[in-house]
């Protein structure tokens, strides 16, 4: 399917329980809301991407790497 329009949302796991729990896990319902929110907008998931990354010295933590599409713009 070809979409005219691209998005790209990253959804990032808590620092605060990387920090103190050593893990926090994604926001799965933070996650759903926003998901739920651009499909109002016309948006539809393309791809998505789990990303691990560097957090301050000793730590990493994960994002969800989301890319959205539409056909039309819808303002």
């Amino acid at each position: 399917m070809e979409f005219s329009e691209y998005k790209v949302v990253t959804i990032v796991e808590g620092g605060f329980g990387t920090i103190f729990l050593g893990a926090s896990g994604i926001p799965v319902k933070k996650m759903e809301e926003t998901l739920n929110n651009e499909v109002v907008h016309g948006w539809q998931v393309v791809f998505q991407i789990i990303e691990s990354k560097r957090f301050l010295l000793f730590w990493s933590r994960e994002a969800v790497i989301i890319t959205l599409g539409r056909k039309n713009s819808l303002t």
